[in-house]
C-alpha cells in the first residue's frame, strides 16, 4: 500500500501543488488565479478567480465529444418507466428545463427549491439549476409539511417544482398533500410552483400550479446559455438535522465541488469513462448529489437513476439492473445488504453481475457479518467508506484507484488525500495513540469539495463546526474512532450518541456492536434511558437473525456478552426484542425515537422514517 500512502502524503505536504493537478480533470472557461484561499480561516476558498459550470462540466462537455453514449438510466421498479437518456438527450432536457426557469425569471443567486421523486425530471431540474447559476436545494420527497416548510422558510426560493407523488414499495405517496401542507404554514411563498403531473394523485392540486410538462415543451426551441461561476459561487444548498432542531443548510461552492467528484470517481471508486455507475440512494440525500447525479456525469459515466426499493417487486431487481446496464461500481448501505442478507441467495445467483468490479457502502458502520456475507455473495471486494453530508466525498476509504491494499473488517480503511486527520482527546485536546479512543476530526483546511459554509449562517458554522486545539483549528466530525497500529481507523459512533451512565462515558455503537456479536442477533440499536440513580441507563433494541427461533434465555446471554466485551456498567437494563428498527429512507436508525418510547415520551414528527408502523410494535414491546 505504499503508492496509496505516497499519493495521500503528497497531497499534505503539497496540498496547493496536488490539487491544482487535479484541476485539470474539468473544464475551465478561465483558469484560476489562486489554488487556495485561506486568508479568512475557517473558511476555505479554492481555485480562486477561476471560473466553470457544474452542469456543463456533467453535461455538455460529453455531449460534444461522446453525444449518442449513454448518461441517464432511468428505471422505476414501481410503474415500470426504463428509459435511457444519452449525453446529447441529456444536454437537450437539462437546456430545455434551464429555459423553463429562465420564463419563470430565475437567474445567477436565486434559489429553486426541488421537491420530488426519483424521476429523471429531478435530474435534469438539478443541472437546469447550476447550468444558469441558480443555487438548487432538493428536499426528499416525501417529508412531512412542518418539515418542507421549515426548508422553504430558510431557503426562500423562488421557484418550487414538486410532482403530485412519489412511489414506494407499491404505495403512492401523495407529494401535492404534503407540499399543500406546507404552504399553508410557510411564511415565505414561492414566487411560483412547478408541478410534474405523474398521474398518480389527483386530489389536492396546487392553485396557480404551473405544469412543467406543458410549459418546456413551449420551450422546446429555447436556448439557455451556460452562466459561467467563479469557482467559490455556490452550487446548492442540502439541509442535514441540526442538534437545535433547525436544520442547517450546507452550502456547496461551483469548482472544488466538481474538481473533487472528478478526483474521487478516479481515485476511490475506480470508476472510468463510458463505464456506468449505481447508486442505490436518492437525490434527497448527499449520496444522490455526489454519486447518482453529479460524479458519475463529470467523469463521462453513466448513472443508473433508480426509483425503488431493493426488495420490489422481489429481492432479484438490483441485481437484474447489474445484468442489463453492466455497472462497474456500485454504491449502496449496510441496512440494505441486511436486509438483502435475510433474502434466498439465488435472488443474486440467477443474475450476471460479472461487470460488478467494487461495491462500496455507506451511510452506517459497516458490521463485519454484513461485510463477510456481502463479500462472499457478491465474489467481489466490498468496501466501507465514511463521509458526511458536509464534506460531500469520502474522508476515509481505501484508494483502489490508486492501489488496491488489503481491507480490514470493520473498518473503512485510511484517510483519504487532501484529509489531515487527527484523532483528539475530548476533554484533553491531545492527540491520542494507536488504539486509543479520540474525536475524528480534521486539521484546517478542509480540502477541495466540503462544504464552504452554512446557509445564511457564517456564525453557526464556525461554532458547531470548528475548535481550536494546541496546534491549530480542526473541523469536528462529532464521530468517535480509534486507529490501529497499521493505520486503519473503526469509527465507533457519534459523540452525541454518548450516554453517561453512573458518570461513566458510553458509546452506544459500542454496546451495538457488543450485541451484533450474537449469533442470534441481526441488528441492534442501543440508547440512554432517563435513570433517577445513574442518570442514563442503556436500553438495546435486537433484531433476531431468525425471526421463528427461539428466544428463551437469549436476553441473559446478550448481557452475558456485553459484560465480557465492555464490562458491566455497560451492560443494558433491559433487552427489548423487536422485528425490525425504526429507520429513515436512508438507512439511518431513528435513535431520538426510541429514547422517547423508552421514557414515555411522543416520539414526534418523523417525517424521513420508512415504515411508521414499526414504532407501534415498539411500543407494544415495551409494554
Amino acid at each position: 500500500m505504499e503508492k496509496a500512502k505516497a499519493f495521500v502524503k503528497s497531497s499534505l505536504d503539497d496540498p496547493e501543488g496536488f490539487w491544482a493537478e487535479q484541476a485539470k480533470l474539468i473544464d475551465w472557461q478561465d483558469p484560476p488565479k489562486q489554488i487556495f484561499d485561506g486568508s479568512h480561516p475557517p473558511f476555505s476558498r479554492w481555485y480562486t478567480g477561476g471560473t466553470t459550470n457544474l452542469s456543463y462540466n456533467a453535461v455538455d462537455r460529453h455531449a460534444r465529444k461522446t453525444p449518442d453514449a449513454p448518461a441517464l438510466i432511468y428505471v422505476s421498479s414501481e410503474t415500470g418507466a426504463d428509459t435511457t437518456y444519452s449525453f446529447s438527450q441529456l444536454q437537450d432536457e437539462v437546456e430545455r428545463t434551464a429555459a423553463l426557469l429562465k420564463s419563470l425569471d430565475v437567474g445567477k443567486g436565486d434559489t429553486v427549491l426541488i421537491y420530488l421523486p426519483m424521476i429523471p425530471e429531478a435530474a435534469f431540474a438539478m443541472l437546469a439549476c447550476t447550468r444558469i447559476g441558480a443555487i438548487h436545494s432538493v428536499v426528499f420527497g416525501g417529508f412531512a409539511s412542518r418539515a418542507l416548510a421549515d426548508r422553504i422558510e430558510d431557503l426562500e426560493p423562488s421557484v418550487l417544482i414538486a410532482a403530485d407523488a412519489g412511489m414506494r414499495g407499491g404505495k403512492v405517496i401523495n407529494y401535492q398533500t404534503l407540499l399543500k401542507g406546507a404552504l399553508g404554514v410557510s411564511r415565505h411563498t414561492p414566487d411560483h410552483v412547478v408541478m410534474v403531473d405523474r398521474g398518480l394523485a389527483s386530489d389536492d392540486s396546487i392553485d396557480g400550479a404551473i405544469d412543467f410538462h406543458s410549459a418546456r415543451d413551449a420551450l422546446e426551441d429555447a436556448a439557455a446559455d451556460v452562466e459561467w461561476m467563479e469557482s467559490n459561487e455556490p452550487s446548492y444548498v442540502l439541509y442535514t438535522s441540526g442538534t437545535t432542531g433547525k436544520p442547517k443548510g450546507v452550502q456547496r461552492d461551483t469548482g472544488g465541488y466538481a474538481v473533487a467528484l472528478a478526483a474521487s470517481i478516479r481515485y476511490i471508486y475506480d470508476g472510468r469513462p463510458g463505464e456506468t455507475f449505481f447508486a442505490t440512494s436518492d437525490i434527497g440525500w448527499v449520496v444522490g448529489h455526489s454519486y447518482i447525479v453529479y460524479g458519475p456525469l463529470l467523469a463521462g459515466m453513466a448513472s443508473i437513476f433508480y426509483e425503488g426499493t431493493p426488495v420490489h417487486p422481489d429481492p432479484g431487481i438490483w441485481w437484474s439492473l447489474v445484468e442489463k446496464y453492466k455497472p462497474s461500481v456500485m454504491f449502496s448501505a449496510p441496512t440494505a445488504m441486511r436486509l438483502l442478507a435475510t433474502k434466498d441467495h439465488d435472488f443474486i445467483d440467477r443474475n450476471d453481475i460479472s461487470s460488478l468490479r467494487r461495491m462500496w457502502l455507506a451511510g452506517e458502520p459497516l458490521d463485519e457479518p454484513t461485510a463477510r456475507w456481502s463479500t462472499q455473495a457478491l465474489g467481489r471486494p466490498v468496501y466501507d467508506h465514511f463521509w458526511q453530508t458536509e464534506t460531500g466525498w469520502p474522508i476515509i476509504s481505501a484508494l483502489p484507484g490508486v492501489e488496491d491494499h488489503e481491507l480490514k473488517w470493520g473498518s473503512p480503511s485510511f484517510p483519504v488525500y487532501g484529509y489531515d486527520v487527527a484523532l483528539i482527546h475530548e476533554e484533553t485536546g491531545r492527540l491520542v495513540g494507536a488504539n486509543e479512543k479520540g474525536l475524528l476530526t480534521v486539521k484546517w483546511p478542509l480540502p477541495p469539495g466540503t462544504m464552504t459554509t452554512l446557509w445564511r449562517d457564517d456564525d453557526r458554522f464556525k461554532s458547531t463546526y470548528f475548535a481550536e486545539f494546541d496546534d491549530g483549528l480542526y473541523y469536528q466530525t462529532f464521530d468517535f474512532a480509534v486507529q490501529d497500529e497499521d493505520g486503519y481507523i473503526t469509527l465507533l459512533g457519534r459523540s452525541d450518541d454518548v450516554i453517561n451512565v453512573a458518570g461513566h462515558r458510553l458509546g452506544t455503537r459500542e454496546i451495538e456492536s457488543a450485541i451484533c456479536g450474537h449469533d442470534a442477533i441481526a441488528e441492534a440499536a442501543v440508547v440512554g434511558v432517563e435513570d433517577k440513580v445513574k442518570g442514563q441507563t442503556p436500553v438495546a433494541f435486537a433484531v433476531p437473525a431468525d425471526a421463528n427461533a427461539a428466544t428463551h434465555g437469549l436476553e441473559a446471554q446478550i448481557k452475558t456478552l456485553v459484560d465480557k466485551q465492555l464490562g458491566a456498567i455497560a451492560r443494558p437494563s433491559r433487552i427489548v426484542l423487536v422485528p425490525s428498527l425504526p429507520k429513515t429512507r436512508s438507512g439511518k436508525i431513528l435513535r431520538r425515537a426510541l429514547q422517547a418510547l423508552c421514557e414515555g415520551r411522543d416520539p414526534g414528527d418523523l417525517p424521513t422514517i420508512e415504515d411508521a408502523s414499526v414504532i407501534d410494535q415498539i411500543r407494544g414491546a415495551l409494554a
